[in-house]
């Protein structure tokens, strides 16, 4: 059959949503259907960019037309464009003061400029910690050393990570949860902000929050918006946990007592002795114009003001092949089963009364390259971030069946948690703090990119901890947990008929309760004291009503 040929039949093959009085808004088995199709070979992984995309996009837009939705992307119609440039390494020689480094074994690299080679040569290598410049909590790692042509090495995640009772660090950026100092995006953009020409993170699987082999997914491919507001290094990526310790232990430092040291306020960059980092490798460099896919609901009352439902279309497509030969990655949770969830609210507001505030659903690209398309929508937005309401996140639901609770990412950041507590009340549930703060995943994921513009927001992802399952409780979740983490952003990320999508569409439904509640209403959630995005959001607050 047709990759044509194939969509029509799983189309044909997907149950009607459940149209009865008194049945559940979210169905288990048209969240499944969904998923069945987005994730099938048809769709190959969905990269930006690809023929997947225009696949992905033409059905999105037919699921929401069939909704009976209206478009909202400019000028009428149902796509934004998020004009990309993608690259991909080649093979080519790396090495670290005089040793040669395997790629995807010692090193992982990619770029985002486009340019026909990305070369590096013999530039100074200095470590740096954590890489983290932050007044406000009186932390400097640079101590105005000069980074302009040398290669800046950074631990991951924050100073007080690994911190004890005692050190300079200790809960000094919130103990063991991340903020977005520990993120990989804010150590290259801080390496390129200050000259750098390549910055390399030491790989940790605990500080990062996913193994080696996640890091290595991608295979030397990356994306970039067409036109960054910011410069961007030459070169960018991660040195393996063995290779990073060797690579000192040649410069006579000690890796070990150096994270120890990082955790002090008086730390300063250290220059790895030796002949410096060199590189030179062939870059194809293509520009494709991706889209997000967007659709309304106008409000009767407010059109203006605006809650927004969100969740990532694209996956990773097609990389090296598995120990089956397998090779395209289709992202069958991580995200196209948050996508069946947007849709699924969506046909259920096109079916609801018209609320007061209108309801946008938002199908964002490029989120798994550093998530470009909902910048490029926050940065350009097509309804006014001053008066959207809220932003609702879906982006990794488990599959194992009911649970007693659901899981919340970045506790005590907003107004909209109490929303969720009372939302999963009804449904006789409780609501658990992530457990694994340390992943960052408030920064990882599509919200952040209009809470940092001062939107309150939800996110739902599942891999923030062990669910309380009802069959099996939180040990069988841990177990859920464990096995999927071995298949993020691989190929075995695949639909299966031997999911049970009862607790998915549950954590779904939460979300459309509590975004029907806040269209219909007058309330305008507020960021909690202490929160970094509360300055950015008071200060339009003239712009909303009451404000």
């Amino acid at each position: 059959m047709t990759s044509h040929a194939v969509i029509a039949a799983l189309l044909l093959a997907a149950p009607a949503a459940a149209a009865t009085p008194g049945a559940p808004a979210i169905s288990a088995d048209r969240l499944s259907a969904d998923v069945k199709v987005l994730a099938s070979d048809a769709f190959e992984g969905r990269a930006p960019g690809t023929a997947g995309e225009t696949k992905t996009v033409d059905w999105l837009v037919a699921q929401f037309k069939a909704a009976g939705l209206e478009p909202g992307g400019p000028d009428g119609g149902w796509t934004q464009p998020v004009p990309l440039i993608r690259t991909r390494l080649g093979a080519g020689a790396v090495t670290a003061n005089g040793t040669a480094w395997t790629s995807a074994r010692d090193v992982y690299l990619s770029t985002v400029r486009p340019v026909d080679r990305a070369t590096v040569r013999n530039a100074p290598m200095v470590f740096v910690g954590y890489g983290v410049s932050a007044p406000e909590r009186q932390w400097d790692d640079f101590k105005g050393v000069d980074l302009t042509g040398k290669v800046a090495v950074f631990l991951v995640n924050d100073p007080d990570f690994e911190a004890t009772a005692g050190e300079d660090a200790f809960d000094r950026f919130g103990n063991r949860r991340m903020t977005y100092y520990g993120r990989w995006t804010y150590k290259f953009e801080e390496a390129a902000r200050r000259g750098a020409v390549a910055a390399l993170i030491v790989h940790d699987t605990a500080g990062a929050g996913y193994g080696w082999a996640t890091v290595t997914a991608p295979g030397g491919e990356n994306y970039d918006v067409a036109a960054p507001s910011a410069s961007r290094v030459t070169l960018q990526g991660w040195i393996a946990g063995e290779a990073a310790t060797r690579l000192f232990a040649d410069a006579g430092l000690d890796l070990a007592r150096l994270k120890v040291a990082a955790r002090r306020a008086d730390f300063r960059p250290v220059t790895l002795k030796g002949s410096g980092f060199s590189a030179d490798l062939p870059v194809a460099v293509t520009r494709a114009e991706s889209r997000n896919v967007i659709a309304k609901r106008t409000g009767q009352g407010r059109p203006d003001e605006t809650v927004i439902y969100g969740a990532h279309w694209d996956a990773y497509g097609e990389g090296a092949p598995d120990a089956s030969g397998r090779r395209i990655r289709p992202g069958a949770n991580d995200d196209a089963l948050g996508v069946a969830g947007v849709l699924a609210i969506a046909r259920a507001a096109a079916k609801a009364p018209r609320p007061a505030r209108t309801q946008v659903f938002a199908l964002w690209t490029g989120e798994e390259r550093g998530l470009l398309g909902s910048e490029t929508y926050a940065a350009h937005p097509l309804f006014p971030v001053e008066k959207t309401v809220a932003n609702l996140t879906l982006d990794i639901l488990q599959t194992a069946g009911p649970s007693r609770d659901v899981l919340l990412v970045g506790a005590g950041q907003n107004a909209l948690e109490a929303r969720l507590t009372a939302a999963a009340a009804a449904q006789g549930r409780t609501v658990t703090p992530e457990a694994l703060p340390e992943r960052g995943l408030f920064y990882r994921a599509d919200h952040f990119s209009l809470a940092r513009r001062g939107v309150p927001t939800l996110l739902l992802m599942a891999i923030s901890g062990a669910p309380d399952l009802v069959t099996g409780g939180r040990a069988a979740g841990q177990r859920w947990l464990d096995d999927y983490m071995r298949c993020y952003h691989q190929t075995c990320d695949a639909w299966s008929r031997d999911w049970k999508l009862d607790g998915a569409a549950a954590d779904v439904d939460l979300l459309r309760r509590i975004g029907f509640d806040l269209a219909a209403g007058d309330v305008w959630p507020t960021w909690n004291a202490g929160s970094e995005f509360k300055t950015v959001r008071d200060a339009s607050a003239a712009q909303r009503p009451g404000g």
